[in-house]
């Protein structure tokens, strides 16, 4: 990455080799609003300015709480080329979260989107004892708007941001993550501007030429949006942010991206939409659909399964997987899957409707991708997460967790050199507290260390696996499976309830209320039978025995879920101490 050694370094390379007025879009009163890179650099080092005569010195800490939105971008490298670090934080976080990362990080400013969120934060400031200042990216009254930083002052001609840039060096710390984890107290991950520009450069080699444009909206505030926006602006991408979740169809259908990043429960629900529309068509329409739809699943890379079947594929990507790109914005290249274990049926069924699904792995401390899938051929292999990055290195420990170093991995947990020790040993190794094999080059993640149990009858269980396979049923929206020191696992499982209504109805059974729909034994006879069949393939000792239907699902706000949507596993166990008893009730097993 010549002449790039910092992050900010990305926006003068953008400037010097590529030319598009659309480095940054949104959407403002049903219109696409556009920045250029000019522009970019102009309100950046507004908020340079700004943050200086706010008396922001090197390495004091500059939260962002807000969605994603170009003043998100325009603030972060504000901060970041005046030695300042940026703590990004979920405009989800629960209360204590805040109360914690503002003192342990001794936030000096914040900016966030929103009227709730000021107030949240403010009450919270003055409950710490912290003179915090909060500037607003939404016009609020009484509260100071972001735009009275990015106000031209008649001091400024003696800011020389130059002299700001040249004291940063590529092992200054870019930011600041607090991790919420799966249990305990956040952990503040410290990035430098050398870890996250060694994961833009390997990233970048798997993005095709004619990649030009991208929807985003997974979230800046976690590392992997982050890192593929900074790799965006570095290959010369379009970055259009998406209004919201729920306009993301009407989004895609506007901009016509090239390429996204996802998590698999959007791709499982993209899937499921799919084939619901499939099934309400007749005749000779809906004999084709399934034709289609079982040709991809079935699909094997590299034209393995013979010429008769590509022929076949050839086809039904014409008459029926058209339509799938076409509900996606017609040009889609790729998309790149992570946060959580992708069904291997979801990968082989869109790579055969000529749709590369890209699933890779990483974590906060890596920046975040360790390894990741590739669309040309020899670089994807289904059910794994890909090939390692060429500068991260990875090895199997023996009691199988994976462990890995490279100029990505993090400069450690913000005062916390005990945790440090912890994650990182002998010879540079972080240990990912993942379990997982390495095979011909390529990653397979088979569970969580501190999440797989063992039985009462002294057998491992993995519940992460499991857990994924029974996502696979339209009828299952959330499942957690337990069972630790338990004579068998069971698991909690949250219904899609939209499905069961439909079911339901189709049953001759006309209740609509979720607690009473979760106690009907019909219903849960019927989403035993799903569990029933997808348990075929795993050991005697680690299939599912026993369920409870839970009417609610888990939230972030009801802190049994983590910003990143992972399963807070000790939150659930106690917020279900009843339904897990009755589970357990005699320690006996019969079929429900």
């Amino acid at each position: 990455m010549q002449g790039i050694s910092r992050v900010f370094d990305l926006l003068s390379y953008n400037k010097a080799n590529y030319s598009y007025n659309d480095v940054l879009a949104y959407k403002k009163d049903s219109k696409w609003v556009k920045y250029s890179c000019e522009d970019f650099i102009k309100i950046s080092d507004q908020v340079s300015k700004g943050l200086i005569r706010l008396g922001i010195k090197k390495d004091d800490k500059v939260a962002i709480m807000a969605e994603n939105m170009p003043e998100w971008n325009f603030c972060d490298f504000g901060i970041m080329q005046i030695g300042a670090a940026q703590v990004p934080m979920y405009p989800t976080l629960a209360e204590n979260d805040i109360k914690f990362i503002f003192k342990d990080a001794d936030i000096k400013v914040v900016f966030v989107s929103s009227e709730p969120l000021y107030q949240k934060l403010k009450r919270i400031a003055e409950e710490n004892g912290q003179d915090i200042k909060i500037y607003t990216f939404e016009k609020i009254d009484g509260a100071p708007h972001w735009t009275e930083i990015i106000e031209t002052h008649d001091d400024e001609s003696f800011i020389d941001l130059d002299e700001y840039r040249s004291k940063i060096t590529g092992d200054d710390l870019l930011t600041l993550i607090y991790t919420s984890g799966t249990t305990g107290t956040p952990k503040g991950v410290m990035l430098t501007h050398k870890n996250l520009l060694s994961n833009i450069e390997a990233s970048a080699k798997l993005y095709p030429e004619g990649v030009t444009r991208a929807l985003s909206f997974l979230p800046l505030s976690h590392i992997f949006e982050r890192m593929v926006v900074y790799m965006y602006f570095y290959l010369g991408i379009s970055v259009y942010y998406a209004e919201s979740l729920d306009t993301i169809v009407q989004n895609l259908s506007e901009v016509k991206p090239h390429c996204f990043t996802s998590v698999p429960r959007l791709l499982e629900k993209v899937y499921d939409k799919i084939v619901a529309k499939g099934h309400e068509l007749t005749g000779i329409k809906k004999s084709l659909f399934f034709w289609a739809l079982n040709l991809g699943l079935k699909y094997e890379l590299d034209g393995a399964n013979g010429a008769w079947y590509e022929l076949q594929l050839k086809l039904a990507r014409k008459l029926i997987f058209k339509k799938w790109k076409d509900a996606l914005g017609g040009e889609i290249m790729l998309i790149v899957s992570g946060g959580a274990a992708l069904q291997e049926r979801l990968a082989r069924v869109f790579w055969g409707a000529g749709i590369k699904v890209l699933e890779g792995y990483g974590l906060t401390e890596t920046s975040p991708v360790i390894s990741v899938n590739g669309p040309r051929k020899g670089e994807t292999k289904f059910g794994t997460v890909g090939k390692p990055l060429f500068n991260v290195e990875v090895k199997i420990a023996e009691d199988g967790e994976i462990l890995c170093k490279g100029p990505s991995l993090m400069k450690g947990y913000y005062k916390r050199d005990d945790a440090t020790q912890e994650a990182v040993t002998e010879g540079g190794w972080f240990h990912t507290g993942d379990i997982g094999n390495l095979k011909d080059g390529f990653l397979t993640i088979t569970d969580r260390k501190k999440e797989v149990f063992k039985t009462a009858g002294g057998k491992y269980v993995a519940p992460q696996v499991l857990e994924t396979k029974f996502k696979e049923s339209t009828f299952i929206e959330q499942v957690m499976v337990l069972g630790e020191n338990r004579r068998f696992p069971s698991a909690l499982i949250v219904p899609n309830f939209e499905k069961v209504i439909e079911w339901a109805k189709r049953n001759q059974i006309a209740e609509t209320d979720h607690q009473k729909l979760a106690k009907n034994q019909k219903v849960i006879d019927k989403i035993w039978s799903e569990v029933d069949r997808l348990n075929a393939d795993f050991g005697k000792w680690e299939k599912v025995k026993k369920i409870a239907l839970l009417p609610h699902e888990f939230t972030i706000d009801g802190g049994e879920l983590t910003p990143k949507l992972s399963l807070r596993r000790k939150v659930i166990l106690k917020n279900n101490e009843a339904a897990i008893e009755e589970i357990y009730k005699d320690e006996e097993h019969h079929d429900i």
